[in-house]
């Protein structure tokens, strides 16, 4: 029989596939991938473009400023959309492609899906070395693009037009995997690109795609529900895993069924609403205190949905010894940490099992209250931190609440580094499930401004909440990558973008004087300039204007108040700065390992060698 087929160039038949892959949002059908994010170059322009130009109403390509910004704006609809759809971003070789490593770095320690095309040199060498190829002597085989090795969770190089056949179907499933979620990198050589065969018409045919949902092992639940039926003391860390599951239901009422309070990690944040009857705030070295003492007393400790990093257990230094851990995961490495029993399967499914096992027990009648009357304690503590005072310069705290309390339920917080994320993951109160993105698995600055725009596009269609990004960021993190709010002008996309200027890289400043090291080179002050005594400050607000954003610079809370009512009711990306305090913060009870001198000639620095090491002591050690 012959197979009816149609004649392609490798580039035409990737964008083919692609166009024609679908997947399920809220019942609704919708493409899986939603667009691309291009750059184009000699490595990608003269076959891929040509493809992608032909489908540009049915897979829209949005040109980036930056390979790396627009790999995050891709990363940040990933999460906007919980996984469940995905972003395309493709450069040329050589530079571009490299700029794109980052990007992939954010979506691997995140595990969060993205599409990443690189061009590559020709797969025949004739013309070798081409514009912007890398040469290993002892190794032609090697190309810059196998630098995304270490941070892909798919990756391969095409080197013949039929290899897609097979790596294509492999990318989307590696994607889709709620187990191995992440990047997929396809390094297309050039005259690959341009080469024509008879492709089979049915890999084109018209696919849906779902995520699976694995069922946990009957043994390991029946296991994980006599254990906790011996728990007094019981806490569940819930993380983003139950978010990508849908599973902020399930957990809410697992919870309040068996009377056991909820504190999640930084990537779990919004799953439950701040005032929700079993949350009991933010878990780990930028949580609550309400959190951390309840870690602190639990004996068995259900994490759901999370890879337990050091920010999370204080550098497993926030528990008891004794204490038990379960862990529900998707991904059995996750699910295994920490001699934890592993219950290895979807969130939501496990959850709603776990729950028949335990049938009517509960934790004792006085727990939750007890977690409640703590989480009390801690709003207490923000309020002192977050309430309006008359000092010339408002802390991040004060800035941060009245965001929050002026923010829409709709609306998305977005933060990644600096000294952003411990403010707003103490202190932003939470009024709608998935409203609060702080992407702290790899810190990366620069995804702030990216996700932004990533993330207003998410809130179209199935899964969009409709709301506005507000993306909050310091004065460093801003000038490392801003041309996003140009790309946003351009585009249509708007978002709130706040500017806290406190002069430097404050948090990174305290943590080098906390560990006994003089203020050297972070804030602008102590770093080598002509004027140490008045440092110069960018004009951000003018900044932001001259690439088309509305603006504003604000002097005092209450200019910012104004500003935020304004920026309501504008027609585009406005950007609002003000000053704040380089050394106010709202205090953290919990420790963090890091490197410090074993010896130095510095007293303060020994000092904070003995302090460490005393941490070290109440690690648990992998048990």
């Amino acid at each position: 029989m012959t197979v009816p087929t149609v004649r392609l160039t490798m580039a035409q038949a990737v964008v083919r596939y692609l166009c024609n892959q679908f997947t399920e949002i809220d019942g609704a059908h919708v493409p899986l991938f939603a667009g691309v994010f291009g750059i184009f170059g000699h490595g990608n322009v003269t076959c891929l473009s040509e493809a992608l130009e032909q489908v540009q109403d049915i897979l829209p390509t949005w040109r980036g400023q930056n390979e790396q910004s627009m790999a995050l704006a891709a990363v940040g609809f990933a999460k906007a959309k919980r996984r469940r759809q995905i972003m395309i971003a493709t450069s040329s070789i050589g530079p571009g492609a490299l700029n794109m490593v980052t990007a992939a770095g954010t979506a691997h320690a995140n595990r969060l899906p993205i599409l990443l095309i690189a061009g590559d040199s020709f797969a025949n060498r004739i013309p070798d070395p081409v514009m912007q190829q890398v040469e290993h002597f002892g190794n032609p085989t090697i190309t810059v693009n196998d630098a995304f090795k270490a941070v892909s969770r798919y990756w391969d190089r095409i080197t013949l037009p039929q290899q897609i056949l097979s790596s294509l179907p492999q990318a989307l499933a590696a994607m889709l995997d709620p187990a191995d979620c992440g990047p997929a990198f396809l390094a297309l050589c050039q005259d690959t690109q341009e080469m024509a065969f008879d492709y089979p018409e049915a890999f084109f045919a018209l696919r849906l795609w779902t995520i699976p949902r694995p069922r946990a092992d009957h043994r390991s639940l029946a296991t994980a529900a006599a254990l906790l039926r011996t728990a007094k003391t019981p806490l569940i860390i819930s993380g983003g895993g139950t978010r990508y599951s849908g599973a902020e239901q399930a957990l809410a009422d697992f919870a309040l069924r068996h009377g056991i309070p909820v504190v999640e990690t930084i990537a779990g944040k919004g799953a439950l609403t701040h005032d929700h009857p079993v949350h009991a705030g933010p878990m780990g070295i930028v949580g609550s205190t309400s959190a951390n003492a309840l870690a602190a007393e639990a004996d068995v400790i259900l994490a759901i949905g999370t890879r337990l990093m050091d920010f999370t257990t204080g550098s497993w230094t926030a528990f008891s010894h004794s204490a038990k851990f379960i862990s529900i995961n998707a991904a059995r490495f996750d699910a295994m940490k920490h001699h934890s029993l592993a219950v290895v399967g979807d969130a939501r499914e496990t959850i709603d099992e776990l729950g028949d096992l335990l049938g009517t027990w509960t934790a004792p009648a006085t727990h939750l209250p007890h977690a409640k009357a703590l989480f009390a304690d801690w709003n207490a503590l923000l309020d002192q931190h977050q309430a309006p005072t008359n000092a010339p310069v408002p802390t991040y705290a004060q800035v941060v609440h009245m965001v929050n309390q002026w923010a829409g339920e709709k609306d998305t917080l977005i933060a990644a580094a600096g000294g952003i994320p411990g403010e707003v993951m103490k202190g932003w109160r939470v009024k709608a499930p998935n409203t609060f993105d702080l992407e702290f698995g790899f810190s990366c600055m620069g995804y702030e401004i990216a996700a932004g725009w990533g993330c207003a596009m998410a809130q179209e269609g199935p899964g969009g909440l409709g709301g506005t990004p507000i993306v909050m960021l310091g004065d460093g993190t801003y000038m490392m990558m801003n041309s996003d709010i140009y790309s946003t002008v351009l585009s249509g996309h708007k978002m709130i973008v706040i500017v806290c200027d406190n002069g430097g890289y404050a948090v990174i400043s305290r943590l080098q004087q906390f560990k006994g090291v003089p203020g050297f080179n972070n804030l602008l002050k102590d770093c080598r300039i002509t004027d140490k005594a008045n440092p110069l400050h960018v004009d951000f607000a003018a900044h932001a204007a001259a690439m088309g954003a509305e603006s504003r610079h604000c002097s005092s809370l209450a200019d910012f108040q104004a500003a935020l009512e304004w920026a309501k009711g504008t027609d585009r990306t406005t950007v609002i700065s003000i000053a704040t305090d380089a050394h106010a913060w709202v205090p953290g009870d919990a420790d963090w390992d890091v490197g410090v001198p074993e010896v130095s000639n510095r007293e303060s620095v020994r000092q904070a060698r003995a302090s460490q090491i005393a941490i070290r002591s109440k690690q648990r050690l992998g048990v």
